[in-house]
C-alpha cells in the first residue's frame, strides 16, 4: 500500500470541483464529486434523533446501493427547516443532475453549516453549471476546500494498492472541526475507490472502516444532525469483481480502512481551537469492545482533554475515565502511561518524574496508553485538547 497525492480525484474516473455559490462570504461553499459510470455506493449516517433534510435524501438514494455524484454545500446546514428543507434539498440534487446531465437519482445530496437557517437554494442553482464545468481530475483540493466551515485546513488522503495484477486507488475528503464524536455523529467525509466491489461487500467493508476510523475520534462529544460517510467505487481499475471474504476483500478493507483513519486523524488534529492530537491505546481489555469503550472514553473528558492542554500529568482523570466508561476491567490490575512515562501501576500511583511527563504532553500527538492486562483486546481512539479557544470560536459561531 502506497500514500499518494489526490484526493477524492486519486482513483481512475473521478472529477471534482469547487466554487464559490455566495453562501459564504467570498469563499468557495459549494463541491461537486462525479464519477464518469455509475458507482457501487453505501454511506453511515448520524445516529442524532435530529436529522438533515440532505441526510434523509442521500439515505433514501443510497438503498439502491448505486451512485454517481455528490453534490455538497457548506455554510447552511439545511437542518430543522422542516418541509421547506426537504424540499430544498430536493432541488440542490435535481439542478445539479441537470448540470451533469444525470438521473436525479443518482445524485447524492450533502450540506453543513448553521442550524435552523432556510438553504439559499438559488444560490446553488445558480452556481452549479459553474461547478459543472470546472469538474478535473486535479479538482480534489477546490472540492475539499468548498467543504469546509471552521476546519483550519483541507483532510485529503488516498492510497494505491494492487488486487489481482490490477493498480487499484482509494481517496477522500473530509471536513469537521467541531461537532465531533463517537458512533458516527462526526463530520461530512466522501470516499472514492475505482475497485469493483459487490453492493453487499462495500457495505461492509465501509462499517469496518467507518467503526476503527470516525468512530474513535471526539473533539467535543456533540453529535451534529448532518453527519455522513460515503463511498463510491466505480470499477474503472478493471479488477475482478470482490464479495465478501478472501484475501482481496481484506486488501480493498484495508485501504478503505487505511484512508479513513488518516481523514479521521486529521478531524481530531483540527478540533475547534486545538493545539496538539491526542492518540489514547487500550490494550490488554477483556474484549475489543470494551478497549474500545475506554479509549473513547478517555479521548472525550474534558478533564483529560484539559489536562492536556496545561501539560498536567493529572492520571487520575484517564482511570475515571476508564471506569465510567462502561468497558469490564480490574482497576487493579491497570498500567497507565503518558508517552514514555509509566504514571501508575495496578491501579496505584507510581513515583515518576514530572517534568518528563509534562515534556511527553508538550508533544504532538500526545500518547495516552492503558493497560488493562486481562486480554487480548485494543484499540486506539482519536482527540484533542480542549482549549479557551473552543469557547471563543463556539461563542461567535453564528455571528
Amino acid at each position: 500500500m502506497q500514500w499518494v497525492e489526490g484526493g477524492v480525484t486519486a482513483p481512475q474516473g473521478f472529477k471534482a470541483s469547487g466554487v464559490a455559490a455566495g453562501i459564504k462570504r467570498s469563499k468557495r461553499d459549494l463541491a461537486l464529486l462525479v464519477s464518469a459510470v455509475p458507482a457501487a455506493a453505501a454511506g453511515v449516517f448520524t445516529t442524532n434523533r435530529v436529522k438533515a433534510a440532505p441526510l434523509l435524501v442521500t439515505a433514501a438514494r443510497l438503498e439502491k446501493g448505486v451512485a454517481q455524484a455528490v453534490v455538497v454545500n457548506s455554510g447552511n446546514a439545511n437542518a430543522c427547516n422542516g418541509p421547506e428543507g426537504y424540499a430544498d434539498a430536493l432541488a440542490m440534487g435535481r439542478a445539479a443532475a441537470l448540470a451533469l446531465n444525470l438521473p436525479e437519482e443518482l445524485v447524492l445530496v450533502s450540506s453543513t453549516g448553521v442550524i435552523g437557517q432556510r438553504l439559499p437554494v438559488e444560490k446553488i442553482e445558480a452556481a452549479l453549471p459553474a461547478a459543472a464545468a470546472a469538474l478535473d481530475a486535479g479538482g480534489h483540493l477546490a472540492a475539499a476546500e468548498a467543504i469546509l466551515t471552521t476546519d483550519t485546513v483541507v483532510k485529503e488522503a488516498a492510497v494505491r494498492f494492487v488486487l489481482n495484477g490490477c493498480t487499484c486507488t482509494v481517496g477522500g475528503m473530509a471536513k469537521g472541526s467541531g461537532m465531533i464524536h463517537p458512533n458516527m455523529a462526526t463530520m461530512l467525509a466522501f470516499l472514492t475507490a475505482d475497485v469493483a466491489v459487490e453492493v453487499g461487500a462495500l457495505r461492509r467493508a465501509l462499517k469496518e472502516a467507518v467503526d476503527a476510523s470516525f468512530n474513535m475520534i471526539t473533539v467535543d462529544g456533540d453529535t451534529s444532525t448532518n453527519d455522513m460517510v460515503v463511498v463510491l467505487a466505480n470499477g474503472q481499475a478493471g479488477n475482478p469483481e470482490i464479495a465478501s471474504g478472501g484475501p482481496e476483500y481484506a486488501a480493498f478493507a484495508a485501504a478503505l480502512t487505511a484512508v479513513a483513519t488518516a481523514l479521521a486523524k486529521k478531524v481530531a488534529r483540527d478540533g475547534e481551537g486545538a493545539t496538539r492530537l491526542i492518540e489514547v491505546r487500550v490494550k490488554g481489555a477483556r474484549t475489543t469492545a470494551d478497549a474500545r469503550l475506554a479509549a473513547r472514553a478517555i479521548a472525550a473528558s474534558n478533564l483529560v482533554k484539559a489536562a492536556v492542554f496545561g501539560r498536567d500529568a493529572n492520571w487520575g482523570r484517564v482511570m475515571a475515565a476508564a471506569g465510567y466508561s462502561g468497558a469490564v476491567f480490574d482497576p487493579e490490575r491497570a498500567d497507565v502511561f503518558l508517552g514514555a512515562e509509566q504514571v501508575a501501576a495496578g491501579g496505584a500511583g507510581l513515583p515518576f518524574s514530572e517534568e518528563r511527563a509534562a515534556a511527553e504532553l508538550e508533544k504532538d500527538p500526545v500518547v495516552i496508553t492503558v493497560d488493562f492486562g486481562e486480554g487480548e483486546g485494543t484499540a486506539v481512539a482519536w482527540g484533542c485538547d480542549l482549549t479557551y479557544d473552543y469557547v471563543r470560536i463556539n461563542a461567535s459561531y453564528r455571528t
